[in-house]
């Protein structure tokens, strides 16, 4: 298909790149129900290996097969599907060419959690594999704020120089976590720290960041008196949102949001209207999408997508 002028504007961004990362990125925004608009949303089911097979697919049993979650990232209309290697092994050559696919390249379990650990997903697959997996791009997450979050940078560096050079796009899953970073405590989600997050993911290369969506807290000290400085307005998710993408090269490069703990309908499709009214890019969904039963999750990704498409459609 044609590129439209919104695909034709972020391709821009990324001259720097060869033509097969274009291609690769143009392939993203032009699949599925939110082709051409600019905006995407991603089904990523990495789970089972993050949080555990009981807790991520017992909710709704057919998600133990790998091919229910590509199935219903195609049935729905997603832009692309997310896993690591053992899913997308599983169904690579049957799915080919069917929606564009995102290898995981390191992910981390909750297996054991030790008081101090630091936390540092280990490099899982490769470059090499996503090529030989027809894969459109790499994923990779970052933890800033890990005492080991340098050498996930520069795994990360060498990976994404890699992957660009042979043609692949890259999304980076960038989590603030670990040190004095407490989920509890809610500074993991501090608008600063999630500001933050998106600028590095951006300066190491990412092509696209995920972040999680931001809280109204400023963690650091200094931080704060610059927003306050500034006048930076932040009271609502969507203005923070709103930050956040101008923190990724003032709006240069794709920002999409995960979806976060599993919650109900409302809830989820509340928060994606203020992310969406904040410009964000998209959003990547997985529990809260299949750990429904099919029906119900391609409902909820469809209200999505048509909150995102609704959204592309004002900012013409």
């Amino acid at each position: 298909m044609a590129h439209t002028r919104k695909v034709q504007k972020i391709l821009s961004w990324y001259r720097s790149d060869n033509p097969g990362t274009l291609a690769n990125l143009a392939r993203m925004l032009n699949t599925g129900r939110l082709a051409g608009t600019g905006k995407m949303v991603i089904l990523p089911v990495d789970q089972g290996v993050e949080h555990g097979p009981a807790r991520s697919f017992a909710p709704n049993p057919a998600g133990y097969d790998p091919r229910y979650h590509i199935e219903l990232a195609i049935d729905s209309g997603c832009n692309a599907y997310a896993a690591p290697l053992g899913f997308i092994e599983a169904v690579a050559a049957e799915y080919a060419g069917a929606i564009p696919l995102i290898l995981k390249l390191n992910n981390s379990d909750g297996v054991l959690k030790l008081a101090g650990l630091q936390p540092a997903p280990a490099v899982t697959s490769c470059v090499e594999a996503a090529l030989r997996l027809g894969c459109a791009a790499i994923g990779y997450t970052i933890y800033p704020g890990s005492g080991l979050r340098n050498e996930m940078y520069e795994a990360l560096a060498q990976l994404t120089e890699e992957a660009k050079r042979v043609g692949l796009a890259v999304v980076v899953w960038s989590y603030p976590r670990g040190g004095d970073l407490s989920l509890d405590a809610k500074n993991e989600t501090a608008i600063d720290v999630s500001a933050y997050a998106a600028q590095i993911a951006a300066q190491i290369g990412a092509h696209i960041l995920k972040v999680k969506p931001s809280n109204d807290s400023i963690w650091d000290s200094k931080a704060k008196a610059a927003y306050e400085k500034a006048g930076i307005p932040i009271a609502t998710l969507a203005e923070r949102t709103r930050h956040i993408i101008q923190s990724a090269f003032d709006g240069r490069r794709i920002v999409i949001f995960s979806g976060g703990e599993a919650k109900g309908t409302e809830d989820v499709l509340q928060e994606i209207r203020e992310l969406a009214e904040g410009g964000a890019f998209g959003s990547i969904v997985g529990r809260n999408s299949f750990q429904r039963p099919k029906a119900e999750a391609i409902d909820l990704l469809h209200q999505i997508q048509d909150i995102y498409r609704t959204a592309a459609r004002a900012r013409r």
